[in-house]
Order: C-alpha cells, then structure tokens, then sequence
C-alpha cells in the first residue's frame, strides 16, 4: 500500500514545490502545477512561461480540473490516515511490535523481513510501558533542569531590579552634583556680575560729578565771554576804566583731558576671571578621581591605607601572586574607556618616577615596553632628564620643574596630556587614540619621596 501511495505521489507532485498539487492548473503544454506556485514563477519572469518546459504561455492560459483537484484532496486524507493509524504502510497488518533499533512500530511481517534482522523487538504493549517508564525518568532531570533555569531567570529578574534601582540611584547622585556645579557656576556667575556693577557705578559716578564740574566751569567761561563782548564794545574811556576787569575774567583754567579713561576696562582679565573660577570649581571634589588599587602594587612598591599614595622600599616586601599584580609600577582602581577624566600627581623633589596609562589586556608579569604600541603611554623623568616613552623632551630648568603634574585623558579624542598646572603648559602629550580599556600608571624609584595622587587642586601647596 505504500509503494503505492508513493507512486501516486510522484505523480501528483508540484515540480516547484516539491509537494502534493494544492489547486492545480494545467497549461497546454500539459504540465501542471500549483495555481499559486506558477503565479509566483511568473513574477520572476519577463514573459509567462512553462517552469518545466520553458514554453511560452499566455497568462489566460492555466486551466483548472475539478477532478483532478479531488484526486489529489483524496491523497492528501489517505496518506495522513496511512501515515497516522496502527496499521503498517508497507504490508498494511496491525503495528504489533517496536523495534528499538529504528525506534517505531513495525508488523510481524516487517520484523521477519531482513530489514530488521538481528533488531531488539518487544510487543508494542510491554515497550510503551518500558519507556513511559523510562520518559518519566528523562522528565525528572528535564524537571530539576527547568527548576534550574527558572531559578536563572528569576536570578536575571532580580538583578535587572537591582540595575535599575542602581540607575536610579546614581541618576539621582549625578543629578545632585551637577546641580552643585550649576549652583557654584550661578552664584560664581552672580558674584563678578555684582562685582562688575559696582565697579561701574563707581566709574559712573565719578564721570557724573567730573561732568558737572566741567558743566559749571562751561557756564562760568561762556558768562566771562558775554562780559568781555560788552567791554568790547564799550567806548574807549569805559574800556580802559574797566581793563582790569577785562583782564580777570580772560584768566581760564588749564584744558581738561578729553581722551576717554575706559580702556583699562576693556582690557579686563576675563580669562583669568573664568580659569579662577574653574579652579574654585574643582574644589568641590572631596575624594580623588584616581585611587591606586594595592592588588596590582609590585613588590617593592607599598601603597597607603586611604590609596592615595606610593611609597618606594628597600627591600622588596611580600606579595601574593596575584593575576592583575606588576612585575613594576601599580595601577588605579578605576579604568577608563569613555570620557574626559583629569587627575594630579604630586611628585614634588622626587628623582625617578612614571607616569601614564595602559592598556587592560597588557601582560602585568612582564616590563612594559615604553612605547603606545605596546600599549604604553608614558612621561618619566630619569637621571635628571624628562622623557616621553624613551624619547628625551625638551630641557625643563630647575627653578621650572613641576610640583605636580596633572594627566589630562581625552578617551573619545584619543588623547592623552602631562600639564604643568601651575605655569599653564603642556609638558608632554600623545594622540592616536586607545584601542582599548586604559587605567592610570604609576612608578617611582625614589625611597625618599613618595608619588601623591589628588584631585585637581586640593594638592600640597
């Protein structure tokens, strides 16, 4: 029966979808498809043709057949009734047995057949209650699995709560400290605005009185004129009785100045006023943008109780071997990978020391090569002489050395400045960008003086 049906089937196939005609149509070429697959077909082609052949067709051209169209519905039913009943396809007996090599029933005919010699068989009523049993076992572990996975889930439901309880948090912790800034920048804002008016009203003040002297002394001048005008023309005898008169009154003050006193004003520091005011500004910052992380400290460097400072020692002290430890040198505990983060560094007298980034992926066991291909960013001073990476700066004087050097990372510009605050320049500086997470750098070599790390302007004077 169903090598029969597969017969049938080959017969009653679409040659585009491979499957039983679903509404055929015949062309006059006498192939026949799916009404839907050929419409589909054309709609790929410039002209109608036969996908079989190749012929070409006129749209109007498909034909149906009803009966045909029923014989093939009637496949349809018999093939899932053949397919879907206890009765075997093949020989078309009762589905007796089970065969546990190819996992399905079979008839007594099919298990005396070749095809399933030397297969493990059992009667279908004595397997079905074997391997219920044994998919109860299997649903067990499933079971325990999804219990597991619904612990997962419930896991990733409650840290999802938490992040945004977190977001939430430090939404509300940002917000609170830029509104410090904008209420420093407005009351900073207030303040050389009040002080820029008063300053005003006091140069006005002093025009509007210069300005009614000079009124007063325009009117005395324009009367003294007018008298001398009648003195003038006055006969001679009345002139000369009154010379002396005459001679007063022409006696006139010295020429005020008239070339404008505001350019002092405009000349007004602006600048220094907005950098005097930033520098106020970064005095809101009570702990340090940078802490050193102990963990990556190497042996004989020792890091502070509040990990704001190194120390070189003599003798090298013991550590664990931790993975993010240096072979020399000690990171901070913040990475960066996005931003613009400044931090100062107070290094004072001290005679030997680095400063810089690295990148995270770095091998910590081994010397870093000084070299941004390496993924090393530098600036040291050695034996006297600044350098950036193995490179010798330009010479610094000794009453110019800097207290503290301030390292300015531009993550987004890919940059990265070594500033000496004080005198306002750039000591050192590199650009190119960071392929990857970087954290700060520091090393000394100095016993006597140690490195402090500060936020920008609260350093030791």
């Amino acid at each position: 029966m169903s090598d029969a049906l597969s017969f049938l089937e080959e017969d009653l196939t679409c040659p585009i979808c491979c499957d039983v005609f679903t509404d055929p149509v015949t062309l006059k070429c006498s192939h026949s498809l799916c009404a839907e697959c050929l419409q589909r077909f054309w709609t790929t082609q410039e002209e109608p043709q036969c996908p079989v052949c190749r012929k070409k067709c006129s749209r109007d051209e498909p034909t149906k057949s009803l009966a045909f169209r029923a014989l093939c519905e009637s496949f349809k039913t018999r093939q899932h009734t053949a397919a879907s009943g206890d009765v075997c396809p093949l020989h078309n007996e009762t589905l007796k047995l089970f065969c546990f090599d190819d996992k399905r029933p079979i008839c007594v005919v099919c298990y005396t057949s070749k095809k399933h010699e030397n297969h493990k068989c059992s009667p279908v009523d004595e397997a079905a209650g074997n391997l219920k049993e044994m998919v109860k076992g299997q649903m067990g572990r499933l079971e325990v699995t999804l219990a597991d996975f619904k612990k997962a889930h419930d896991s990733c439901v409650e840290e999802a709560e938490l992040i945004k309880e977190h977001t939430n948090v430090e939404e509300s912790k940002i917000k609170k400290e830029f509104e410090k800034l904008c209420r420093f920048l407005r009351e900073e804002e207030e303040q050389r605005i009040g002080a820029l008016r008063k300053e005003m009203q006091n140069r006005d003040k002093k025009v509007k009185a210069r300005m009614e002297d000079l009124s007063a002394q325009m009117s005395d001048l324009s009367e003294r004129t007018a008298a001398l005008c009648k003195h003038l023309e006055a006969e001679n005898i009345t002139f000369l009785q009154n010379y002396s008169d005459a001679l007063e009154k022409l006696k006139h003050p010295s020429a005020p100045t008239v070339s404008p006193k505001m350019e002092e004003f405009q000349h007004y520091p602006i600048q220094t006023m907005i950098f005097t005011s930033w520098a106020r500004m970064q005095s809101l910052v009570k702990t340090p943008p940078v802490t050193l992380d102990p963990d990556t400290a190497s042996d004989k460097l020792m890091v502070s109780k509040d990990c704001t400072s190194v120390y070189c020692v003599q003798k090298k002290m013991k550590a664990s071997d931790l993975p993010e430890r240096l072979c020399m040198g000690v990171l901070a505990s913040q990475g960066f990978s996005s931003g613009l983060h400044c931090w100062d560094v107070e290094v004072g007298i001290n005679h030997h020391w680095i400063l810089g980034v690295v990148g995270e992926t770095v091998n910590r066991k081994e010397l870093y090569k000084m070299d941004p291909k390496s993924r090393f960013w530098c600036f040291r001073y050695v034996v006297g002489q600044y350098k950036k990476g193995y490179q010798p700066t330009k010479y610094i004087e000794d009453y110019e050395k800097p207290n503290i050097i301030r390292l300015q990372l531009d993550f987004y510009r890919g940059q990265l400045k070594f500033i000496d605050p004080f005198r306002n320049r750039i000591l050192c500086s590199f650009s190119g960008g960071f392929p990857e997470r970087v954290f700060p750098y520091f090393c000394t070599g100095d016993m006597n003086t140690p490195l402090h790390v500060f936020p920008a302007n609260q350093q030791q004077q």
